[in-house]
C-alpha cells in the first residue's frame, strides 16, 4: 500500500511526465510536418500543423493511463476521470480542428479566399471549446459550474475595466471582420495611412506601406476611421493626374496627346479606357484631367511617373507648353528677341540634321556595285534636311502599329527601336521580332507604296528620330526627275523578293502585297505624291 504522502509525490511526479509527454508527441508531430515539406507535400503539412497539439494531448492521454497503476486505489480512480475528462475535451477539439483544416485545405487548393475571416473563425471555434469545456466540466467531473460562472461573470467585469482598450480593439475586429470591409492582401487607405493588408488579428490591423514599412493600427482606431478599398469592388482602380496647359494650345490637341500617352504605358488598362478633359481655368492656365486604370495599385506612383513621363515627351514634339515660373518665362522672352541666336541655332540643326541622314541607309542603293552609295547627290540630302524634323521619344512609346495607314517614315539618328510583325502560318499566328539602331529607318514601306504598316514599332531606349513626311519626301522627289523611277525599281525589286512572306502578314491585302511589288503602281503613287504637292504650292 502506498502512503498518501508519497502518493502526493508521485502525483507531481505524474504531472511533469504528463507535460514531458505532451511535448514529446508535440515534436513527433511537428518533425513530421518539416517532412512532408521537405517532401513538397505542403497542403498535407498545413493540414497536419493544425492538428498538432490536440493529437499530442489526446496520444498523452493515454500514455497516462499506464503510470495510472501506481497510484493509490482512490488517486487512480480520480486520475482516470480526470483522463476521460481530458480526453474527451481534447477528442472534440480534434474533431473541430479536423473539420476546421479540411476547409481550409479545399480552399486554399482551389486559390481562393475562405468565406471567414481568420479572426472570425477564431472567435467561433474558441466559443466552441469554452462550451465543451464546461459540459465536460458538469458531465464528466460532476463539478457545479454555477458558482464558478457566477464568479466568472464578476471576474470578467473586473477584467473589462482593466483591459477595456484591448476588448475594444477586440470587439472592433469583430466588427470589421463581420463587414467585410478589406482583407488580407486589399490595397486600403485607412485615416492617412495606404497600403496592403498584411494581417488582421484580434487586437490590431498591419498594413505595409508604400516605404516597405509596416503599420500597425489598434482596431478600434481602424474602426473610427474613413476607409477607402482600392481593391474593391474589383481590382480596377482609377488614377488621376493634374496637368496644367497654356491658353494657346488646342484643347482637343492636348486631350489627344494625354490619351496617347496613357494607352502607351504597359500597367494602364485598356478597358475603361483612359479619360482626358478640362477640369477648370485659372490665370496661369487651363486644367486638365488624365483619368485612366490600372489593376495593380501597389504601382500607382511608378505608373504614374511613366504616364507623366510619356505626356511630356509627347508635348515638347508638338509644341504645347506648360506654363512656366516666372524666371523661365523671362528668359524665354528675351530669346525671342534675339534673332541671331535663334538663326545660328536653327542652322546648327540643319547641319546635324545632314550629318544624321548621310549616315543612315536613307536613299541608298540596296545590292550590286553602288551597294550602299546614295541615290542623289550629297547636295540634294542636304535640301532635304532642312524640311525634316528632329524629333526625341521616350522609352515605350509607340511609333506606328501594324495595319495602320502611314504618310512618313523615321531615321534613327540616336537610340534604339524594336519592332514585331504578327504573321499567319498554316492557321497559326507567329511574332517575328527586330530591333533598328542608329542609322537604320523604319516606315519606308508605307511611305513608298501606301500599304498599311507591316510592323508595330516601339522605342526601345530614348531615340533621336528624323520625321520625314511624305510632302518632303514628295518635294524632294520633284527636285529629282529621275529618283522616283529609282525609287519604284528598288523597293519593288526589294517586295519581289519578300512576296511570300509580305502575304502571311496580318492587315496586308492580297492587292496590296500585289501593288508593293510592281513599279509601275509604286511610281503611279510617287506620282501622285508630287502632283498633290504641285496643287498644294499652286
Amino acid at each position: 500500500m502506498i502512503s498518501a504522502g508519497l502518493s502526493l509525490w508521485l502525483i507531481g511526479l505524474f504531472i511533469l511526465v504528463g507535460v514531458l509527454i505532451v511535448f514529446g508527441y508535440t515534436w513527433l508531430f511537428n518533425l513530421l510536418t518539416k517532412i512532408l515539406v521537405a517532401l513538397k507535400f505542403h497542403l498535407a503539412a498545413f493540414f497536419v500543423k493544425r492538428l498538432v497539439l490536440p493529437a499530442a494531448f489526446i496520444s498523452a492521454a493515454y500514455s497516462w493511463q499506464h503510470v495510472g497503476q501506481w497510484l493509490t486505489p482512490s488517486l487512480a480512480a480520480r486520475m482516470g476521470r480526470i483522463f476521460d475528462a481530458t480526453l474527451t475535451f481534447f477528442t472534440v477539439v480534434f474533431f473541430f480542428a479536423f473539420i476546421d483544416g479540411i476547409f481550409l485545405v479545399y480552399y486554399r487548393y482551389k486559390q481562393r479566399p475562405f468565406p471567414l475571416p481568420r479572426l472570425l473563425r477564431g472567435f467561433i471555434l474558441t466559443i466552441i471549446y469554452i462550451a465543451v469545456f464546461f459540459i465536460i466540466l458538469r458531465t464528466r467531473l460532476a463539478v457545479n459550474i454555477t458558482p464558478f460562472l457566477a464568479t466568472s461573470a464578476l471576474l470578467t467585469a473586473i477584467i473589462g475595466l482593466a483591459f477595456q482598450g484591448v476588448l475594444s480593439n477586440v470587439l472592433a475586429g469583430l466588427s470589421l471582420n463581420l463587414t467585410r470591409a478589406f482583407s488580407r492582401g486589399d490595397w486600403v487607405q485607412i485615416g492617412s495611412h495606404e497600403g496592403v493588408v498584411e494581417e488582421i488579428n484580434w487586437r490590431e490591423t498591419i498594413l505595409l506601406d508604400r516605404a516597405t514599412n509596416f503599420v500597425v493600427l489598434p482596431n478600434s482606431l481602424v474602426a473610427g476611421e474613413k476607409i477607402i478599398n482600392f481593391s474593391r469592388p474589383d481590382k480596377a482602380s482609377a488614377l488621376i493626374l493634374e496637368i496644367k496647359v497654356s491658353y494657346e494650345n488646342k484643347p482637343h490637341l492636348v486631350v489627344h496627346q494625354l490619351l496617347e500617352a496613357a494607352r502607351e504605358v504597359p500597367h494602364v488598362l485598356g478597358h475603361p479606357e483612359p479619360q482626358a478633359f478640362i477640369a477648370g481655368y485659372d490665370h496661369l492656365g487651363i486644367n486638365y484631367w488624365l483619368k485612366f486604370w490600372v489593376k495593380d495599385f501597389s504601382r500607382k506612383n511608378l505608373i504614374l511617373g511613366e504616364v507623366a513621363r510619356q505626356v511630356w515627351y509627347k508635348f515638347q514634339r508638338q509644341g504645347i507648353k506648360i506654363p512656366l515660373p516666372f524666371n523661365e518665362s523671362f528668359k524665354e522672352m528675351l530669346s525671342t528677341v534675339q534673332p541671331s541666336k535663334a538663326l545660328s541655332e536653327a542652322e546648327a540643326a540643319i547641319k546635324t540634321n545632314v550629318a544624321y541622314l548621310l549616315q543612315s541607309a536613307f536613299l541608298r542603293y540596296e545590292e550590286g556595285e553602288k551597294k550602299g552609295e546614295l541615290l542623289l547627290p550629297a547636295e540634294e540630302i542636304m535640301t532635304l534636311a532642312s524640311k525634316v524634323r528632329r524629333e526625341t521619344y521616350t522609352r515605350g512609346e509607340v511609333l506606328f502599329r501594324q495595319g495602320e495607314k502611314g504618310d512618313h517614315c523615321f531615321v534613327v539618328a540616336k537610340g534604339k527601336l524594336r519592332g514585331e510583325i504578327i504573321y499567319e502560318e498554316k492557321g497559326k499566328k507567329y511574332a517575328s521580332e527586330f530591333e533598328v539602331g542608329e542609322g537604320g529607318i523604319v516606315g519606308e514601306m508605307s511611305l513608298f507604296t501606301g500599304m498599311p504598316r507591316t510592323a508595330t514599332v516601339v522605342v526601345a531606349e530614348e531615340a533621336e528620330l528624323l520625321k520625314i513626311m511624305a510632302t518632303d519626301f514628295a518635294w524632294l522627289l520633284g527636285r529629282n526627275a529621275q529618283l522616283a523611277e529609282m525609287m519604284a525599281e528598288i523597293v519593288s525589286q526589294r517586295n519581289q523578293k519578300n512576296q511570300d512572306f509580305l502575304r502571311k502578314i496580318q492587315n496586308l491585302s492580297k492587292e496590296d502585297v500585289e501593288e508593293s511589288c510592281n513599279s509601275r503602281s509604286i511610281l503611279a503613287r510617287l506620282r501622285r505624291l508630287m502632283a498633290l504637292i504641285k496643287e498644294q504650292e499652286a
